[in-house]
């Protein structure tokens, strides 16, 4: 069984990667850098060349595999939201989505299944909204974007392809994402919430994404859009109280929302003050079962010593 990754090299594609190496899967991993090697349950992942915008030189693995995975596209929080970002932010998504569609058009076995990565924040900011897969998406440049995202493999379905629509929250690992700086500040005594603190804060551990995934994968039945997030939703406060609690720190020094806005412009009203109420309906009525369904429970694994 073949699985191939676009975007294996970031955070989400490495746990993938590994998780279903270790699980039986051949993994090729598709990157501009193919020059990594890594080595899981005495097996080893296929690192591929290429350029982020087409089928060439990777198009013919995506002919009879067991998934072809999207998780390609720029960094969000890599740089302030100046024109060029956001213009680069879209069009790496598109050219992504379009190469893997382009090789699936192409491919005369097709896949078992697509999964296309995306995210809640789809949504846009909608106060005490409760949202769940059936919601309508929202306003503002990160829900257009990853609205754009999802479309741009849809035409897989017309071949009659399983696909796949993940929308991803805020993913908690301590590897990498965003985790590790939302703990510096508590670790400096200076941890607190964002903003007023009261916007819903949609989250997921890690290892339930990674899970999530593999077992959309393998679910012959799974199709469509899926919210990836905690099943019991809590707010920005609630998420810094819990935090600090855990490591015996102060967690009620607040970022001002302004000093926010000074620091990352339009990124800080869409990646930290947005309030979106997410729900993992679709999730959980395929039977899917979170490791970690409360925010303490994640927030307990990720900081306890290894």
């Amino acid at each position: 069984m073949l699985a191939v990754i676009a975007g294996g090299t970031g955070f989400i594609g490495r746990g993938l990667s590994r998780k279903l190496l270790g699980d039986g899967y051949d993994v090729a991993v598709l990157t501009r850098n193919p020059d990594a090697r890594e080595k899981v349950a005495g097996r080893r992942i296929r690192y591929v060349k290429w350029d982020g915008s087409t089928a060439a030189g990777w198009g013919a693995l995506a002919n009879g595999a067991a998934a072809v995975v999207n998780l390609a596209g720029a960094n969000l929080a890599d740089k302030r939201w100046t024109p060029d970002v956001k213009e680069r932010i879209l069009r790496s998504r598109l050219a992504a989505g379009n190469a893997v569609a382009e090789a699936i058009a192409a491919a005369k076995s097709k896949p078992g299944v697509l999964v296309q990565a995306s995210a809640v924040g789809v949504y846009g900011s909608r106060g005490d909204e409760e949202l769940d897969e059936s919601s309508p998406p929202g306003d503002g440049f990160l829900a257009e974007v990853v609205r754009k995202w999802e479309y741009s493999t849809a035409a897989v379905e017309e071949a009659g392809v399983r696909r796949v629509v993940i929308r991803s929250a805020l993913v908690l690992g301590r590897d990498g994402g965003a985790f590790p700086r939302l703990l510096r500040p508590f670790k400096f005594f200076v941890g607190g919430p964002l903003g007023t603190g009261r916007q819903w804060f949609p989250w997921v551990h890690y290892r339930d994404e990674i899970e999530a995934i593999k077992f959309l994968i393998e679910n012959a039945r799974a199709t469509g859009v899926y919210n990836l997030c905690g099943p019991q939703p809590l707010r920005n406060c609630e998420f810094s109280r819990i935090m600090g609690q855990i490591l015996k720190r102060p967690w009620w020094w607040p970022v001002p929302a302004p000093l926010l806005r000074t620091l990352y412009g339009e990124m800080a009203d869409a990646l930290l003050l947005a309030s979106e109420k997410v729900l993992p309906r679709r999730m959980l009525e395929a039977g899917f079962q979170f490791n970690y369904r409360t925010a303490e429970a994640a927030l307990r694994d990720l900081v306890a010593p290894r």
